[in-house]
This record gives C-alpha cells, structure tokens and sequence, in this order.
C-alpha cells in the first residue's frame, strides 16, 4: 500500500481502514476546505512539503493536535498534515478560478483595494453576482476570471500552457510555483480526468500504456526517472522543469538527449489519457 495514500498514523485512523492498520482511534472524519490562497501539506508537523493545495480545495480531517491537521486530500487521496488554521468548516465551493491569477477586492470594482491575491485553480463559494463581479464572503472577484465547477477544459496542453513561466518549486501546485507531477495533474482536474499528485504515481496508472515505439500525440505524457512532462505537438514538450527553473516548452528530441546525458535515463513510459470532459461532445 503506498503510504502517501493511507490516512492512518500512530493516533488515528480513517474508520474505512478498521480491520487493515491497527490504531487507538477510528474515524469518519470531517471535511473541511482550505481558506488560504496556498498551503503547504507537509510529510508531518513541521516536516518537508509533499504537495500544495489552493484556496476552497477539500480535504478528510482525521485529528487535530497541536495546531495541526492530519487529512487526506479530496482531489487525489493524498495524506498529510496542513496547519489547523489554515482550514474551515464551509458550504460547498461553486466556481473556479480560470484565469491565471486573480484578486479579491473590497468592492465591485476595479479601483477599490485588493484583498487577498488567487492561483488558476482556486475553488469559491459564490453567493452572488453584483456590477460584474462574483460575490464572495471574502470579497469581489471579476467575472472574467471564473467559471462554474462543472465548466471543464477540453485541451490538456491549453489548460498546463496557463502556468507558462510559473517557477519551478518542488511540491509545488499553484502560479507561485509548480513541479513537474503537479503540471500535469492541474491540466488533468482542469480537463475533468482524475489524477494522482505524483510523478511516479501517474506513471503507474494514469490513462493508457502505450508500446514502446509508438508516435507521441498532442495530450500524451512522457515519464523519466523522477519525471513527466506532456506532449505539445510539432516536435515540442510542455513541462515544469528543473533545467529552466519554469515551466516552459522544450524541443522533444533535444530533451530525450539533455535527460539522459544528465544522468537521469531514458523515457521510461509513453501514456495516452482518456479525452477531456470538455471535449466529448465534440467529433
């Protein structure tokens, strides 16, 4: 069982595991939402960041100690600890952030002050519209900016070419950094296909296999040692990369031969990905 996925520690256990892990407690948990524009979900207390999670993003609370909770990340099963404070019992979000970045504002207009500033990918509870703008417990956001939930993408490179520049951060999920798995797993929940948080987990599962030897497509994904990145089409890569600190597109074959010089191998996988929710009404 992969660890990163088992919402159990020496305290407590998520009650669907009684039976499989031993510990003091079990539990049904509480779903909570992030209420921060950017989190961090560490490894344990005080420990390395895993992955990120943005503003209205749910999570399974398992325990609260110590200023800290223990949860399971509703998007991919992910587990770690986020600060307590950083988390709030809310109705269910509405719409979602689509522009590249956005801010929140005091009032339903653009010259008013900013209040709080929102990655691509944020999830709101809208309680209105008002001159344009969503209405939020928090503030104002321009219309232009959202859609609802349910609005999905139908090109898994468009969605990832929204993050073009965005620096390279180990762990990262969010316009103020970003790491290769992360990319790729924005682009999947933007286009409504599932997706783990992981390089190495989405090369174990995520979409098709396809044999060695087979022409890379626009939206395939290619993975390396500890790496992925998506195919753009016309020769090129799109991928959050350690080599430019960006995300940024690459030349395939020159990057196939940089990887493997550098000492990380040869392409270890070609995936297909099953097409986009927003796409399957069209051809």
């Amino acid at each position: 069982m992969d660890k990163r996925l088992i919402p159990a520690n020496s305290r407590v256990a998520a009650a669907s595991l009684r039976g499989q892990v031993e510990a003091p407690l079990y539990t049904e948990g509480e779903r909570r939402l992030v209420a921060r524009a950017v989190v961090d979900m560490l490894n344990a207390p005080l420990g390395r960041r895993e992955r990120q999670l943005v503003m209205g993003e749910a999570v399974q609370r398992f325990e609260s100690r110590d200023g800290w909770a223990f949860v399971q990340c509703e998007r991919d099963g992910y587990v770690g600890y986020l600060r307590a404070q950083d988390l709030e019992d809310r109705r269910p979000t509405t719409h979602k952030v689509t522009a590249r970045s956005t801010h929140v504002y005091s009032a339903p207009h653009f010259k008013s002050p900013e209040r709080l500033s929102l990655s691509l990918g944020s999830k709101l509870r809208a309680t209105g519209e008002e001159d344009g703008f969503l209405v939020l417990a928090e503030g104002y956001v321009p219309l232009q900016h959202v859609q609802p939930q349910d609005h999905f993408g139908s090109d898994l490179v468009e969605e990832a070419e929204g993050y073009i520049g965005v620096p390279y951060l180990w762990g990262g999920n969010s316009i103020w950094g970003i790491d290769c798995s992360g990319l790729v797993q924005a682009a999947c929940l933007a286009c409504g296909i599932d997706c783990p948080g992981d390089s190495d987990q989405q090369e174990a599962g995520l979409g098709r296999l396809l044999p060695a030897g087979t022409k890379p497509r626009r939206g395939d994904l290619l993975f390396w040692k500890g790496h992925v990145a998506l195919v753009a089409g016309r020769g090129q890569i799109l991928h959050a990369n350690a080599y430019t600190m960006t995300v940024a597109y690459e030349d395939l074959e020159a990057a196939i031969v940089r990887i493997e010089q550098q000492g990380d191998g040869p392409v270890t996988a070609h995936r297909r990905l099953p097409k986009p929710k927003g796409a399957q009404g069209e051809g």
